[in-house]
């Protein structure tokens, strides 16, 4: 229950970190003047603490980029290991190809408690070679994946957020490779 609390609470801190930052590019593109004031706020702004930045590093540096079948390509812009002893691994599953794309079915996995829930990244699985262990996505008490879940038929060049969670591995262990079926292995850091 508190792993779905958390699922949901890190959606909102999604929506609301891309609410704020529509806001604050909204507010930037108005006036139209062309002197020298915007770069001022501009540059007041990172002193005043703001973080939009962030949100660009996020999509400017990810972690791994991994192209699929049909055009399909994730990015994966964070893995975060959470206190709660769980690792949560968010990215962009992007069309990339100049048709319509159906996600594959194998991405779900073949768990048939998995596969009842509908498509999702249910298949994807964290390993760490040092330790000898892989780690699947984690489900909660419904047997329901903790992961994006009714992933759509994107339409040449549109993209959706994805996340995952798996258990966490040692805390000494910070790079382990994401494995998705259809998919080449990508190594990512951990943080955190």
């Amino acid at each position: 229950m508190s792993i779905r609390f958390t699922a949901k609470a890190r959606r909102g801190m999604v929506v609301l970190t891309v609410a704020t930052g529509l806001a604050l590019g909204v507010a930037g593109c108005g006036g139209g003047n062309d002197d020298k004031k915007p770069e001022k706020s501009a540059s007041a702004s990172k002193d005043d603490g703001s973080k939009p930045s962030a949100q660009e590093g996020t999509s400017q540096d990810p972690l791994a980029e991994m192209k699929g079948p049909q055009g399909l390509f994730l990015q994966v812009t964070s893995a975060t290991r959470d206190s709660g002893g769980f690792v949560t691994v968010n990215g962009n599953l992007k069309n990339d190809g100049s048709e319509t794309a159906v996600v594959p079915s194998n991405l779900s996995g073949n768990e048939t408690e998995i596969i009842k829930n509908g498509s999702s990244l249910g298949g994807a699985t964290l390993v760490d070679s040092k330790g000898k262990k892989r780690y699947y996505v984690l489900r909660d008490t419904d047997g329901r994946p903790l992961t994006t879940t009714g992933l759509p038929t994107l339409k040449a060049g549109e993209s959706v957020p994805v996340f995952m969670q798996f258990p966490s591995p040692p805390t000494s262990t910070t790079e382990v490779g994401l494995q998705l079926p259809g998919f080449p292995t990508a190594t990512i850091t951990i943080s955190g």
